[in-house]
């Protein structure tokens, strides 16, 4: 089986926005984005992995939250995704925003113009290489040892990788909300359709599933 590139349950808004430009420290998702709304659809499952409490949804959702890890050797994300400093690295204490325990459970490699060393939490090392995608893609496979990469994001690496046709499947979750500003996916998911089949599934929760595969 060949290994896949693969985008899971990402999230945007109904007008394709998946993040604010004016990202922070007290702003992750930027000032223009709820996380929380985006989120609501996962974190309402009975799979969510942040769930402190019994109960949660079952059904497609669920099946979706379920299936983030499934297969997955590595993953690939932007530096805007790890944390909010810009340029040259002036805290080598900030190690991401997901504490001592991140969601992972892979090497994770940071795309990065400026590399700094390597380290781990848990069972996630996080890799900060300078390349472009192609090699930074061929880095994360040697990685996951014959399992698929998964791509994480932010927006604009999702594009980058989707600009260099290295994006087998995609998985987008897309919530009944406009935002009106910030960092698009796209303008509309048929700028897809040259290139991959379509299958847009609705859930209960509100949010509809777009669900691509190469022709």
């Amino acid at each position: 089986m060949p290994q896949l590139l693969r985008v899971q349950n990402f999230n945007v808004s109904s007008d394709g926005v998946g993040a604010g430009e004016d990202q922070s420290l007290e702003n992750p998702f930027g000032l223009a984005v709820d996380p929380a709304a985006l989120f609501a659809w996962a974190g309402a499952t009975a799979s969510w992995p942040n769930r402190t409490d019994p109960g949660g949804s079952r059904g497609l959702d669920d099946y979706f939250t379920r299936d983030f890890s499934h297969n997955i050797g590595a993953e690939i994300m932007g530096r805007n995704k790890f944390g909010p400093q810009r340029g040259p690295w002036t805290d080598h204490e900030w190690k991401g925003w997901w504490g001592d325990e991140p969601p992972f459970h892979t090497p994770v490699f940071v795309m990065t113009h400026h590399p700094r060393p390597s380290f781990t939490l848990s069972d996630t090392t996080f890799h900060f290489v300078d390349g472009d995608p192609v090699s930074v893609l061929e880095q994360a496979r040697k990685a996951a040892r014959g399992k698929d990469v998964r791509l994480g994001g932010g927006v604009s690496t999702v594009r980058q990788f989707l600009d260099a046709d290295l994006v087998d499947t995609l998985h987008v979750a897309v919530s009944p909300m406009e935002l009106g500003s910030g960092l698009r996916l796209w303008e509309s998911p048929d700028e897809l359709l040259d290139r991959y089949h379509l299958e847009v599934v609705p859930s209960p929760s509100g949010v509809t599933h777009h669900l691509f595969w190469r022709r």
